[in-house]
């Protein structure tokens, strides 16, 4: 009699550990999910960003926007004065932040030479080499 008794409680155990992780695994996918939906394009707030002699402003709508003269940057300026990877503007922390990549000209933000990552706001003026950028709309 202990002997199925003994059986009967090591199936339990089992059949409960088995439970605990399916619990645990389907805890983490829903996390993930959420996680993911969160951090997809349209969850992003959208930035324009208006370079100066040019009439309408550029929007994006992603995580990284690269500044810079190369052909992969996603705002690329074809002034001289500006490097190949001049400057990063970034969305974490619910906010967009702008960040000078080691550029030669240094990249400034409201007449402030960028020594570290920096807040951006509606209407800031971004320097990049000789290049004018306004932060037009941050929605």
């Amino acid at each position: 009699m202990s002997e199925i008794l003994f059986l009967v409680v090591r199936m339990l155990i089992a059949v409960g550990l088995y439970v605990f992780l399916g619990w645990a695994f389907w805890t983490i996918y829903q996390d993930l999910v959420f996680q993911s939906r969160s951090l997809t394009p349209s969850a992003l707030p959208k930035i324009a960003l208006s370079i100066e002699g040019e009439a309408t402003p550029r929007s994006f709508q992603q995580l990284e926007i690269l500044i810079g003269r190369e052909v992969g940057c996603d705002l690329r300026l074809t002034d001289s004065t500006v490097s190949g990877r001049h400057a990063r503007i970034r969305f974490r922390q619910e906010q967009w932040w702008l960040e000078d990549l080691n550029s030669t000209n240094g990249t400034f933000l409201n007449q402030t030479r960028l020594t570290e990552p920096m807040v951006l706001t509606g209407g800031d003026q971004i320097r990049c080499g000789q290049v004018q950028i306004e932060v037009a709309n941050l929605s």
